[in-house]
């Protein structure tokens, strides 16, 4: 099988973690880029890339680059394309844009005069043409466009890859399970020490925990894009896929998934049973400022709430307290904090080893990194 480039898309922060994932798969010809890694490798990497990446919400395979300076170029360029070899009248396809710079401002209408270019190319040539299907579409394209640069991809994932199979129930703002992964990656967790997450929603960092520290690829569950292409390799699927589940390891790590709503332990337990991981989670109602550590060795991850709902005074008291009970009741731990409300973090009380900028949905945060002595 022959190599070819394709952008593993990520969320912005998570660059690093990415990069080594990649690495780690066997990509070559890496290049970091802004919320992304370019890389080179054959169909079964790409399969194994959607199957096996925790930090990456899609895989992207460019098909054509090229300079446009206004909508007529972009149309002739896209028209240019050979779509017909790619896919056929009886395919259905979709096309999502992204824009930056001041040629090029509406993504809504780069995506439509893209549309029109693919459209108007198999009438020429077919008298007929596919149809859209803005929903469960068989190929589905990507145009980049940043300044005058231009990139059509492929989307080889389908569905974004944050969407493991395992949530069937969510609290109102679920952790996005790429953060949540990134963000244990990033925390360097050796996959064996004790790991909380005290305030756990729908149990988002203690099951992407478990699916590290059990070496379990997170997209075994869960179909996509490339599976409805006409040059699909089923055999060559399997067989990726049945070399990853054969990586999979039993982990005696003790994860603790705690929340205090009855409502909340429900749908974690239920997603936890849906991940196949009730042996590697411990699921219980609890209240985290009546909790403690339970091992001598262990680190916390917490996505606290950001304060939508409280009065200043009370989310500054709010973060005070959980300062105050990570010090007394989780020494020689580690914590990582993730959270948009930069003021009530500085009423942490503890001094951060590290910061970094990430983003949680449209929400701008700093995850802090506390060592409890």
């Amino acid at each position: 099988m022959e190599n070819y480039q394709m952008i593993a898309k990520t969320l912005a922060g998570l660059e690093n973690e990415l990069f080594a994932e990649l690495e780690n798969l066997g990509a070559v010809n890496m290049l970091k880029r802004k919320r992304a890694v370019s890389f080179d490798g054959d169909d079964a990497l790409m399969m194994k890339a959607n199957m096996a990446l925790r930090t990456s919400i899609s895989i992207l395979i460019p098909i054509m680059e090229f300079e446009a300076n206004d909508e007529y170029e972009l149309y002739d360029q896209a028209f240019a394309v050979q779509w017909e070899e790619i896919f056929g009248l009886r395919d259905t396809f979709s096309l999502t844009a992204t824009v930056s710079g001041e040629i090029f401002t509406h993504s809504k209408y780069v995506a439509l005069k893209t549309k029109d270019a693919i459209v108007d190319r198999f009438r020429k040539k077919f008298k007929s043409r596919p149809d859209v299907d803005t929903v469960d579409a068989d190929y589905q394209f990507n145009v980049h466009i940043q300044y005058n640069k231009c990139t059509i991809s492929l989307n080889s994932s389908g569905d974004s890859l944050n969407k493991r199979g395992y949530r069937t129930f969510s609290n109102e703002a679920p952790l996005n399970e790429v953060l949540a992964a990134g963000i244990i990656l990033k925390s360097s967790w050796n996959g064996k020490d004790d790991l909380y997450d005290p305030m756990s929603g729908s149990g988002t960092f203690g099951i992407e925990a478990a699916l590290i520290a059990t070496n379990r690829a997170p997209g075994l569950n869960r179909g996509f894009g490339f599976q409805r292409w006409s040059d699909y390799n089923q055999a060559l699927f399997y067989e990726v896929k049945e070399k990853l589940e054969g990586d999979v390891k039993e982990s005696e790590t003790n994860i603790y998934c705690r929340d205090l709503l009855t409502e909340n332990i429900d749908n974690i337990s239920t997603n936890v049973e849906k991940a196949n991981l009730e042996e590697n989670i411990k699921v219980r109602k609890e209240d985290f400022f009546r909790s403690e550590k339970i091992g001598e060795k262990g680190v916390v991850f917490l996505n606290p709430p950001y304060g939508e709902r409280l009065q200043i005074d009370e989310i500054n008291s709010f973060y005070k307290n959980i300062g105050d009970q990570l010090k007394k009741h989780y020494t020689n731990h580690e914590a990582w904090i993730i959270s948009s409300n930069l003021e009530a973090l500085k009423f942490f009380g503890l001094k951060p080893e590290s910061r970094h900028q990430m983003f949680n949905g449209g929400l701008e945060c700093k995850l802090n990194h506390y060592k409890l002595y």
